[in-house]
């Protein structure tokens, strides 16, 4: 119980950020049983990277963590170091300022269908196919009416072309690329699956970057922001998948267990409050079922 406690005000007094995300990042997930489970032993095992060791964020007893992301508004005045002497009343004037008003609407595209015979990244361009399924699902982000405010896309190649197919159907969105967003390994998968076996190093090197790329992206409306938006985030599989269990707070050792379809289209909504609901997970009814594929 006394560990419980100390791991959970550790976990309250982390800070979020963007120009630390990538020194702090750390993975999350709950060890399936009480006592010495197959979850729990991995993450103690020499091969697990050190920044998932360090702490497992989140509530042990599997209740919501309001203050997922580090922007409950309480929280903030506290990391300004408030003084004892500030009354309640002025506190709660305070709050008002720190308090998001907007609701964030996320769209996670997986990029379109590319050449898996290119041995760098610059050969993996989109096939033809790939290149109509970007078009589809284009005209159906232009289709729901909505003003985006910007698209962020990974640094690959295949999201990069995906992006520039879809900017076609957004006419004056701007668009951001990051390296964080690209493919990798994001924590182990729990069950694991034979037929992909990264090296410990591998999940070392990209969990925290993908990490860091959850923190950097996936929060709350700033304060400032008075009107919902609408932002579009081109990357990878696995990228998407290990952010809708983080965003949803379920063990992320579970990412592999979901599937997504190439240019399927993932919508999360992130409320002022920070509650987070998942719209839809790689839909691509959109397209039709011959130009549907997962590779």
């Amino acid at each position: 119980m006394a560990f419980r406690q100390a791991l959970k005000l550790a976990v309250c007094g982390l800070a979020g950020g963007s120009a630390a995300v990538l020194f702090s990042a750390v993975a999350v997930g709950k060890p399936r049983g009480a006592g010495g489970s197959d979850a729990e032993s991995r993450w103690a095992s020499p091969e697990a990277p050190t920044w998932a060791e360090r702490v497992r964020p989140g509530p042990a007893s599997g209740v919501w963590d309001s203050n997922w992301d580090k922007r409950e508004p309480r929280s903030l005045i506290n990391l300004r170091k408030r003084s004892t002497e500030t009354g309640e009343e002025e506190i709660t004037s305070k709050l008002d300022n720190f308090k998001a008003r907007a609701t964030r609407h996320i769209f996670l595209i997986r990029h379109s269908q590319y050449n898996l015979d290119g041995s760098l990244d610059k050969d993996r361009t989109l096939t033809e196919l790939g290149r109509e399924q970007a078009e589809l699902t284009g005209g159906r982000l232009a289709s729901l009416g909505v003003k985006f405010d910007k698209i962020v896309h990974s640094s690959m190649t295949r999201a990069i072309e995906t992006t520039d197919i879809i900017s076609k159907h957004l006419p004056g969105v701007n668009r951001i690329s990051t390296d964080l967003l690209r493919e990798g390994a994001p924590i182990e998968p729990d069950p694991p699956v034979s037929d992909w076996k990264p090296e410990a190093r591998q999940y070392y090197e990209d969990g925290a970057r993908i990490e860091a790329a959850f923190r950097n992206f996936i929060h709350r409306a700033d304060a400032k922001q008075e009107e919902d938006s609408y932002e579009i985030f081109v990357c990878h599989a696995n990228v998407i998948r290990y952010i809708v269990c983080r965003a949803l707070q379920f063990p992320p050792e579970g990412w592999l267990r979901m599937s997504l379809n190439n240019g399927s289209i993932t919508h999360l909504v992130i409320r002022p409050s920070g509650r987070v609901a998942l719209r839809t997970l790689g839909d691509s009814g959109f397209m039709p079922p011959d130009k549907i594929t997962r590779t």
